[in-house]
């Protein structure tokens, strides 16, 4: 009987990834409130220890020693009941220990079931973890037993149980995969600076490396592109841009708009925008399918992108430049150092304010207030001009419309 306690206990520990020592604790207790429910005894000093060697197990009242193996069945229920509880005890604090320490990493489990949108997925010790809808890949359904990769996200303690929820489409579980399939990314050579994705669909990863003979792009695709491969396959073929990080800002924003090319960038600090000049036929892959490259690119630059064709780019500064003219001690030098400063239109102006040309450009507050003040005449007048021509549009294409439905009727 003591050898087979031994077998038992160390069975839980094994299974429930309990400490042995605390297994052992919990059985003394529990056997500590059978005998006083079956004394109804408030008072005494009751004791029990388990050798944890032999498993013998001796227990006393006040000293006096008691046959535990004599006190019948309804001690041993009550103490089985306590058994129980302090054992779901100790494994809910396990699983919180051990997930909580692993939280942002990658984990592997097997798929159970969807319960009502939600993945339930088993990891080790048959632990049950959830997967919400809104960190499950679209498109994406998994089979029962079928074995995925996936992010702890998040591990919140209940009163019943620890809940452990995973992610699919957080930008980290790009970082972790990158790391698994890159060693130099995990051994500190190559870093990936910035991170911006939608999930299922595109992600755009900025990474620089810390050794010069070390091509942080090509050692992050792989040979012929073994590397990406395998987490684009991972991903469900969501496609993955790897671009080079720079310290300028410049250079990252015309990086991080790749594959387009890029032929002019003013950057405006005060308003955190890069104003971005494309030629018309890399206008369309500039700004990507349903804007999804500039917005991609905004987020892994941190700044607010706006993508301009060359012909719309010095309409904006000419307009800009018969603004500024028409103000009363305007100098022919000060469009330069406002497009210098990023202000490429007189909506910027209007946007930036009075301060920052005072501050930066060295303006008197007079003129600077004057110049604003055009400037927010101009921006209006542009706005307005922009609503008729787009009510002229709408007209044409109504007029397109009934011409087409008459046409019909004559036929």
């Amino acid at each position: 009987m003591n050898q087979e306690l031994l077998r038992i206990v160390e069975n839980i520990a094994r299974d429930k990834n309990i400490d042995k020592e605390s297994i052992f604790a919990d059985l003394e207790e529990a056997m500590v409130s059978a005998i006083r429910k079956h004394f109804g005894d408030t008072e005494s000093e009751i004791g029990v220890q388990i050798d944890r060697s032999s498993g013998k197990v001796t227990a006393a009242q006040d000293g006096k020693p008691i046959d535990i193996l004599a006190l019948g069945r309804i001690p041993a229920q009550t103490a089985k009941q306590v058994m129980i509880q302090k054992i779901r005890a100790d494994e809910r604090e396990s699983i919180f220990s051990e997930f909580a320490q692993r939280k942002g990493q990658l984990v592997s489990g097997a798929v159970v079931r969807y319960e009502g949108g939600t993945l339930i997925i088993n990891l080790e010790h048959s632990t049950e973890s959830y997967m919400p809808k809104g960190e499950q890949i679209m498109g994406q359904t998994h089979r029962p037993g079928e074995r995925i990769r996936c992010l702890i996200l998040d591990v919140k303690e209940t009163a019943s149980q620890v809940k452990i929820i995973l992610s699919r489409t957080h930008p980290d579980f790009i970082r972790r995969l990158f790391e698994s399939e890159v060693p130099e990314i995990a051994e500190g050579i190559i870093e990936i600076r910035a991170l911006a994705r939608e999930a299922g669909y595109r992600s755009k990863a900025a990474v620089t490396s810390y050794d010069d003979k070390v091509d942080p792009v090509g050692a992050c695709v792989g040979v012929r592109g073994s590397r990406i491969k395998n987490i684009v396959e991972e991903l469900g073929g969501e496609k993955i841009d790897i671009v080079r990080w720079n310290d300028s800002s410049q250079v990252l924003v015309a990086n991080a708009l790749m594959p387009a090319k890029v032929s002019e960038i003013a950057l405006c600090f005060e308003l955190g925008r890069a104003t971005v000049v494309v030629e018309e036929d890399q206008l369309s892959l500039a700004i990507g399918k349903h804007g999804q490259n500039v917005r991609l690119a905004a987020r892994l630059t941190g700044w607010d992108i706006d993508i301009l064709t060359p012909d719309e780019y010095n309409q904006g500064i000419e307009r800009l430049a018969g603004c500024v003219k028409n103000v009363e001690g305007a100098e022919e030098v000060l469009v330069d150092k406002l497009i210098a400063l990023g202000i490429i239109s007189v909506l910027d102006i209007d946007d930036v304010g009075a301060e920052p040309l005072v501050s930066e450009l060295k303006l008197d507050r007079g003129f600077a207030e004057r110049l604003v003040a055009a400037a927010d005449r101009e921006a209006k007048t542009l706005i307005a001009e922009a609503d008729q021509k787009q009510a002229e549009k709408q007209l044409a294409q109504q007029g397109k419309v009934l011409d087409t439905m008459q046409r019909d009727d004559e036929g």
